[in-house]
């Protein structure tokens, strides 16, 4: 890596955080020494980056600075085009507005070269539709309620037709690679349970709320896939 592309990771990670990051943490996510990135904050300094800190605090941009946009290469916009893509198909359409919306901003701010390649991975990575009113019902109303940790009330028909009304709290949803499901805490079974949010027949908030902790949460259910 050369100065110009270190001094450009340097800039974006700076960017990326609200709180100050240290020159140890920053030299062990660009892989050289902490002199080099007391060097390379010196450069962007004197280059009129504003930048506050001091060596063994901490550094980061000053509140209210404004910089210019920083530009994609072309992995990176693949990366950026292909998990737009997925949004538009897999997600509610909430998230599939708002993923066209981002991807209007990117367009913006890229200059003409870049607007070749962003075209080119618009055509060629391509991410089929999934029946969104079926798999994604109720996923706006589920988003909503986890953000805001509200219980719910669903009425759930699972694999083998059965019904059954449940009080529980939701935690997250998870795309397993066919379907949308809901984690969540089941107060009737007073454990964790998943439900496939194509299979809730109907879904009512009860205006209660509930509190997460290290025993009941999204991170401590994930933990044996992660």
């Amino acid at each position: 890596m050369n100065k110009a592309e270190r001094l450009l990771k340097l800039l974006t990670l700076l960017q990326s955080r609200r709180r100050a990051i240290t020159a140890a943490q920053m030299a062990d996510k660009l892989n050289v020494s902490e002199r080099t990135i007391y060097r390379d904050i010196q450069a962007l300094e004197l280059s009129g980056v504003p930048i506050s800190g001091e060596a063994g605090v901490g550094y980061m941009l000053q509140a209210g600075s404004t910089l210019a946009p920083l530009m994609f290469n072309e992995s990176e916009l693949e990366a950026l085009i292909l998990g737009v893509r997925m949004v538009q198909a897999w997600g509610d359409q909430g998230l599939a507005d708002s993923a066209d919306s981002a991807l209007d901003k990117i367009r913006a701010i890229l200059p003409d070269r870049q607007h070749y390649l962003h075209s080119i991975a618009e055509e060629t990575l391509i991410v089929p539709d999934l029946e969104r009113d079926q798999s994604t019902r109720y996923s706006q109303e589920l988003r909503l309620a986890i953000k805001q940790q509200e219980k719910i009330n669903i009425a759930y028909q699972d694999e083998k037709q059965q019904s059954s009304t449940r009080t529980i709290w939701p935690l997250g949803l998870v795309y397993w690679g066919k379907v949308w499901t809901l984690v969540s805490w089941c107060e009737l079974r007073e454990d964790y349970r998943s439900f496939r949010i194509d299979r809730i027949q109907a879904l009512k908030n009860t205006g209660d709320h509930f509190e997460t902790s290290d025993e009941i949460s999204l991170k401590k259910y994930m933990a044996p896939y992660r």
